[in-house]
């Protein structure tokens, strides 16, 4: 932790200056564009990497990959994790707590505007869009500070659709979920989307809207599966999303667009837990029952106004200003935690948290790639963010977690330099300034009701990051990196739980930044019919975070951390029609228990995910049938609490879709868990040991599903 007011390091101002004047000073020349079709951009780089030559591992999810997933779940994270190994297995609720990527805590970003609160994640982040509304996902693996903060465990971009050429283009989606067993009206899903777009030559314009009711889920014997009435469920709910995207062309080289996204999902609060026996192997199950309190809730409202000039002065300006306004309501619980007997006898007390967030900031980016000749392409930004956010007890109205406002200024610099034409270096720095203010409040009976003192941290980093990336023959990638993620503990949970007298928030350690430094080796072979990637990583904080979970509530312990592991993939292309792919992700997490800098523990599974592989086969049998079928298998994994030993499992899901002969219809039928496994998820063997959360997973569903295009 360094103070706000000192200078930034030498390093940091020659980088920054050098590239602002080189910028500048060098002969204008109109942007290169990419000419390759099969060559994908990645925003997310903020320098317009193509993903083939990124020093680290990158993944593309195009938009029909991610149709194929939403006709199987509409689950977001079961998107994420049905494509990534090294992303934790969906938990299937609302609250996504301990799903990671590679081990670590992902920045997931709409449109480049952060969906992540890096002051008190609530775990809803994959929640606050529609995958219905998504044209690709671009994820970038490992720990990274383009984006700025919360990217300790890598960027995942969240691309929505673009206005389709034409004056007025429609297209309807329908689709029901039933299970294999019990079907009735409590059981069915329904999910309807609609969206509408036009492009001229200077307007463009997008409409979209979806609507998702949800019914109660069954495991793979047919029971009800257990609601998670406080943290909230996808189950038993119901969602909808509205889109709109305006876009203005000055010229061909200046474009405005103006994006307001507004998302909510609410549980119908019809069924309440049953606690299961974990060592009957008795999963929770669910009653008809209301449950106490106010029906959870993710409401989320996501805003930016982005503009781009391609071609100013020989360079390519990016700039946009954003808002995010979200709140997330907890369901009702009699926690140990809530408990205070001044409002009701021990034991009696009812209460649920709401989590409140508003964050406003800007991105501004100058790139120019016609440097030295074409060998450098140089990238220089100046972003912002203001957060703001506390969290409330909703029933009784105290204070759980105070306000608090988190100010971030950053400088950035990026560049690229073709050593040879084979070799390619890439390096880059980041300056991050940052102060935080907390009020003065006073914690909950639980935690003795002591004063707590508000205060200010300043806060000013470093980060850095460089790579290689070497192309030694045709379709052969090489490259490794070395980057660094900048990210803030979970303040909440700092915060909520301190129980000794006389604390005051500018003397705490537990609230410094997180730094995580990682490293990668790894190459890509794309060629004919074969694609093959492999990649070590290994990602060090010194005083990293851990979850924990303590009297019902997660907690975060502040300890040194590392994780390492493997990142597989090989796909074929048998012929035109059938490709086959096959992808494994190895992941190993260790902590220091103890504070002798010795990393003696195992990272359990709300910390990180289970060795996986996930295969694939895509068939197009002729022109309008085609097939896909996925199979994953979750390895057996043991923690140092015994208690947490995950089993494993395996599940395989297919669909089939056929397009009518007559207009631009399509008709798909969907199996989820084709063999109906009945299994216990991962994060209720691994994460944590508690009888209500014992949740299954879900049993087999069939989902018919019609789409239209007109």
């Amino acid at each position: 932790m360094k103070s706000l007011s000192s200078a930034p390091s030498p390093r940091a101002l020659v980088v920054l200056v050098s590239a602002i004047l080189t910028a500048w000073v060098a002969p204008a020349a109109r942007a290169q564009e990419v000419t390759d079709a099969n060559t994908v951009i990645v925003s997310a780089s903020r320098s317009n990497i193509a993903a083939n030559q990124a020093p680290q591992t990158v993944v593309i999810i195009k938009q029909e990959d991610i149709e194929k997933q939403l006709a199987i779940s509409g689950n977001s994270s079961d998107v994420l994790s049905s494509i990534l190994p090294s992303y934790t297995p969906s938990r299937g609720k609302m609250n996504g707590s301990g799903e990671t990527l590679r081990g670590r805590t992902p920045l997931i970003l709409v449109d480049g505007v952060p969906q992540s609160n890096p002051m008190r994640p609530t775990g809803r982040e994959a929640h606050t869009i529609d995958f219905s509304m998504v044209e690709r996902i671009e994820i970038v693996q490992g720990a990274n500070a383009i984006n700025g903060l919360g990217a300790t465990g890598g960027t995942i971009n969240i691309i929505t659709k673009r206005p389709e050429k034409g004056a007025f283009n429609q297209s309807v989606d329908v689709q029901t979920t039933l299970p294999t067993t019990d079907v009735g009206s409590d059981t069915a899903n329904y999910k309807t989307s609609y969206n509408a777009s036009g492009r001229n030559d200077k307007f463009e314009y997008l409409f979209g809207l979806s609507y998702e009711d949800q019914g109660l889920y069954l495991d793979g014997k047919g029971r009800s599966i257990g609601a998670d009435t406080t943290q909230g469920d996808l189950m038993d709910s119901r969602s909808y999303d509205a889109l709109v995207k305006l876009g203005y062309w000055f010229d061909d080289n200046q474009r405005l667009q103006l994006s307001v996204n507004r998302y909510k999902i609410k549980s119908k609060a019809n069924y309440q837990v049953v606690a299961g026996d974990r060592a009957l192997g008795i999963p929770s199950t669910s009653v008809k029952l209301t449950p106490a309190g106010t029906p959870p809730w993710n409401d989320v409202w996501t805003s930016s106004l982005s503009y781009r000039h391609a071609n100013l002065a020989g360079m390519e300006l990016t700039a946009m200003i954003f808002n995010q306004e979200f709140e997330g309501l907890f369901g009702a619980d009699i926690s140990a935690t809530f408990q205070d007997p001044l409002i009701a006898p021990t034991g009696t007390l009812y209460d649920q948290s709401r989590s409140v967030a508003s964050k406003y900031g800007s991105k501004v980016g100058l790139g120019r790639d016609d440097l030295l000749n074409g060998r450098l392409k140089l990238t220089v930004g100046f972003d912002t963010l203001f957060d703001k956010g506390k969290q409330d007890l909703y029933l009784t109205g105290r204070t759980y977690v105070p306000n608090s406002e988190y100010r971030n200024y950053s400088l950035f610099a990026q560049g690229e330099y073709k050593l040879t034409d084979s070799l390619t270096a890439h390096a880059g720095a980041r300056k991050e300034k940052a102060d935080l203010t907390v009020d003065t409040y006073r914690t909950l009976a639980q935690y003795r009701r002591v004063l707590v003192e508000g205060g200010k941290l300043d806060f000013s980093e470093e980060l850095y990051n460089a790579g290689l990336v070497w192309n030694p023959a045709a379709g052969l990638t090489l490259f490794t990196s070395y980057s660094e993620g900048f990210g803030m503990p979970d303040i909440g949970r700092v915060l909520r739980s301190i129980n000794t007298a006389g604390q005051s928030v500018a003397n705490m350690r537990d609230l410094a930044p997180i730094l995580t430094r990682s490293v990668e080796l790894g190459g890509r072979y794309h060629k004919g019919a074969w694609d093959l990637d492999a990649a070590y990583f290994r990602a060090d904080s010194d005083f990293g975070t851990r979850v924990i979970a303590v009297n019902g509530a997660f907690m975060m312990a502040r300890e040194k951390t590392r994780t390492e592991g493997l990142d597989l993939g090989a796909a074929y292309r048998i012929n035109t029609a059938h490709r086959a792919k096959v992808s494994y992700a190895y992941t190993k997490g260790r902590y220091d228990t103890n504070g002798d800098g010795s990393l003696d523990g195992k990272l359990d599974g709300l910390n990180v995910a289970p060795n996986r592989v996930i295969a694939t086969w895509n068939a197009d049998w002729n022109d309008r049938w085609s097939t896909f079928v996925q199979a994953q298998h979750a390895f057996s994994q043991s923690f140092d609490e015994a208690a947490k030993e995950f089993s494993g499992y395996s599940l395989v899901d297919a669909t089939t879709s056929y397009k009518l002969g007559k207009g631009n219809g399509e008709v798909r039928l969907s199996v989820a868990n084709l063999f109906d496994k009945d299994y216990i998820t991962y994060y209720s063997q691994s994460a944590l040991v508690e009888p209500k959360r014992y949740f299954a997973g879900r049993g087999r569903t069939l989902s018919l599903g019609y789409a239209l295009r007109f």
